[in-house]
């Protein structure tokens, strides 16, 4: 049972039980009609059974009507056109610029968007065709659209909710809708369409585009009046009963600005509620073509050729959470929206100083609504809607099914980089599909054992070298060390991450602290043998904890309960056992007696005292098997590694920055300098990629390490004059490094 709401925040959505209660219904591969689909029989209905399906589905027709109007005279707009007008504001509408007038213009006529039945029957049938030539399944669970059918008879409109992967998610989401005779949603795509027939085609199916003319979505959100003219179009699409489906992602926060609209239309009673459906959409393998927007014609035809081939087709997992009354979310008062403080404040004394008394604070990302975007939203609002985007962000995620392709990679890439035996990686998958199974995760296939490897093994094909170990001739598999590789075996290893979060920061906690105790962060065939005490190891956990991206910590969970978490999963996976320290021995006595190198509170690590010797925390924990251990820490730890190491090489990149650089330019230069580090060590490409740059850069400036100066065109960002100096700027790297293993490093 996955996808059910937040029992905190929206407990009386969860007694509405929509997913509960019902018998199992089993997958549904949407991409396989046949007549069964139609209610009729015959040779000639085999035939077009596909078409004959597609004219049978229900649409519920959205006409634009005076929409256009509704919105032009909505106070809201008129308010931003006045502000927009250098003219006399009585006769704002009449006198209003050229320039502005045409702007408004081209806004409006999003407006005009609509769904068009018979072009929607005509796409749909086109996609069913299209995705059965891509993909070898579209599994859906039908247990979950039966309960959405049961949230619409709550007369809420309903706003479906994903994470950005591809092109191709909010189709593969509308065509399971519209197959189930549940009502499409209008799709909000913020991008560039300047093809005027493919923009036309698009917009008579629901799909709200960037306006013609302008600049990136982050630069368009920044204007008052687009601002103002798609709250007013998303509150009368809404009152109209309409759905929606929006795309939020962690890396730039992007997506909470429409978030944020359809709780202003509650908040303005345009309707009385609406129901937030969190979607989550899992990938066996994702066509390369649509990784690479910008690809080449030749690229084109080469997947247009693969297509017809049949090769390497993988399967698609749709996982539709239970719906929840986001009035309820935010009205309850029961969301947690304290707004937390800069990450500045949080780790740099403990960074600089070794003081940790900072830490156990939240931290902020008011980044992902940032006040130039709607600045007319009020504080509280905009709180609100960072909360909400944070909880969707996590309920999507954890929403997603993990693939075979997402195992195989993590393997490949955290424990057997340099190659393995296939016994062995089926042994080692059975382990990773039961602790994955465990964490109440669900996985996208299904079937025997050896299938599944085979499956697996042949969708990742391009990017693995395959050798026959003498004598048997068994196969050995390595990933292959080039960049495309390494980045794709990644990308699929994304979700595992997720899944293992707890174990992943609590080993990188241990491994840091068995560096700082004995001196040695990954000696393989080293016994470990020492005692770590909970409180040090708690504060560990904790500075990593701060430096994740957004969706990795439950929303409704504070840092610090997270990070004891943290220490209690470190014993449940087997890596660490707990120790009871007698009540009438001091910690400093019983540190000594174990042979483990103790430290003080105090700035000066030299000075000791009989002070020292008080009263300890009641729990201390030791490695399970110090000899075993290693192999389970190393992997664990591998799987932040990625991350941490691609911090480093931002950090160590930054002198060569012409400062101050636009942001732009900051993350282009600075991807060029992680892909020649990769390329000059060999390896660790996988660190390199532009997604993990605009991760580093975004920690940077929320360190200080960055300084930000919005000017009107551009934000410019330069190096502080803190860390202009290497010291502490090697303290910072010092701060990342210890918490990689030295067989990462």
């Amino acid at each position: 049972m996955v996808g059910q709401c937040c029992h905190q925040c929206t407990p009386e959505s969860l007694g509405l039980k929509l997913l509960c209660n019902t018998p199992p219904l089993g997958f549904q591969n949407l991409t396989c009609v046949n007549e069964t689909h139609t209610g009729y029989r015959g040779w000639l209905v085999r035939r077009v059974c596909c078409l004959l399906f597609v004219w049978g589905r229900e649409v519920h027709p959205s006409p634009a009507g005076n929409r256009r109007h509704r919105v032009h005279g909505s106070e809201r707009v008129r308010e931003a056109l006045e502000t927009a007008c250098s003219s006399d504001e009585t006769k704002v509408v009449e006198l209003v610029m050229p320039k502005v007038r045409g702007y408004l213009s081209r806004l409006l006529a999003l407006t005009q968007t609509f769904i068009s039945p018979s072009l929607l029957r005509i796409v749909s049938w086109m996609l069913l065709k299209f995705f059965s030539l891509m993909f070898w399944n579209v599994q859906i669970n039908l247990n979950q659209l039966a309960a959405l059918h049961r949230a619409t008879r709550l007369k809420a409109p309903l706003v479906y909710v994903c994470v950005r992967q591809s092109g191709i998610d909010h189709a593969l989401i509308c065509l399971t809708l519209f197959c189930h005779n549940l009502r499409v949603p209008y799709t909000i795509y913020p991008a560039h369409v300047r093809q005027t027939w493919l923009r036309s085609i698009l917009q008579r199916l629901g799909v709200v585009l960037l306006p013609e003319g302008t600049g990136s979505e982050r630069d368009v959100e920044m204007d008052s009046l687009y601002s103002s003219v798609m709250t007013s179009f998303i509150g009368e699409l809404l009152r109209e009963g309409a759905a929606l489906c929006v795309g939020i992602t962690a890396a730039r926060g992007h997506g909470g600005q429409w978030l944020a609209r359809v709780h202003q239309a509650i908040s303005d009673g345009l309707v009385p509620d609406v129901s937030i459906v969190p979607v989550g959409v899992s990938y066996d393998c994702l066509p390369r073509h649509f990784m690479r927007p910008q690809a080449s014609v030749m690229s084109a035809l080469r997947f247009v050729v693969s297509l017809l081939k049949g090769d390497h087709r993988g399967s698609v997992r749709i996982h539709f959470a239970q719906a929840f009354s986001l009035k309820e979310m935010c009205e309850s008062g029961r969301c947690r929206v304290d707004g937390g403080r800069p990450l500045q404040e949080l780790l740099l004394t403990a960074i600089l100083n070794n003081r940790m008394g900072s830490i156990f604070n939240q931290k902020d990302v008011s980044w992902l609504l940032p006040p130039a975007v709607m600045p007319e939203l009020p504080p509280t609002d905009r709180q609100q809607t960072i909360a909400l985007t944070l909880h969707l962000m996590y309920s999507s995620t954890t929403s997603m099914a993990v693939m075979s392709t997402s195992l195989v990679s993590c393997l490949l890439l955290h424990k057997h980089r340099r190659g393995v035996r296939v016994s062995v990686l089926c042994r080692d998958i059975c382990w990773l599909l039961e602790e994955v199974l465990f964490r109440n995760t669900d996985v996208g296939f299904g079937g025997a054992l050896v299938g599944l490897v085979h499956h697996a093994l042949s969708l990742l094909r391009p990017y693995l070298l395959l050798a026959a170990a003498p004598p048997t001739g068994e196969p050995i598999i390595a990933p292959r060390p080039d960049p495309e590789s390494l980045l794709t075996l990644s990308q699929h290893c994304h979700l595992l991450t997720h899944v293992f979060i707890h174990e992943a920061v609590g080993a990188c906690a241990v491994s840091a602290m068995l560096s700082e105790v004995v001196g040695c962060g990954g000696g393989g065939d080293q016994e470990f043998d020492v005692v770590l005490g909970q409180e040090e190891l708690t504060e560990k956990s904790l500075q990593l904890t701060h430096l994740l991206s957004p969706g990795y910590i439950p929303p409704c969970q504070n840092a610090h309960s997270f990070a004891l978490d943290v220490v209690d999963s470190m014993v449940r996976c087997g890596v660490l056992v707990m120790e009871e320290v007698q009540k009438d021995s001091p910690a400093c006595d019983f540190m000594k007696r174990q042979g483990v190198l103790s430290w003080a509170a105090s700035d000066n690590p030299d000075q000791s005292s009989d002070s020292d010797c008080e009263e300890p925390d009641k729990h201390s924990y030791k490695l399970s098997q110090p000899s075993q251990c290693p192999e389970l820490l190393f992997f664990l730890c591998s799987l932040l590694s990625v991350q941490l190491r691609a911090l480093c090489w931002a950090l160590e990149s930054l002198h060569y920055l012409p400062t101050p650089i636009t942001e732009t330019d900051c993350l282009s230069q600075l991807h060029t300098h992680l892909k020649n580090r990769a390329q000059l060590d060999k390896a660790h490409y996988e660190s390199s990629s532009i997604d993990l740059v605009g991760m580093a850069l975004r920690t940077f400036i929320d360190l200080g390490v960055l300084t930000e100066d919005r000017q009107r065109e551009d934000v410019y960002l330069d190096v502080s004059p803190l860390f202009s100096q290497c010291t502490y700027k090697e303290k910072l790297l010092q701060f990342f490094k210890q918490f990689i293993t030295k067989r990462e490093k």
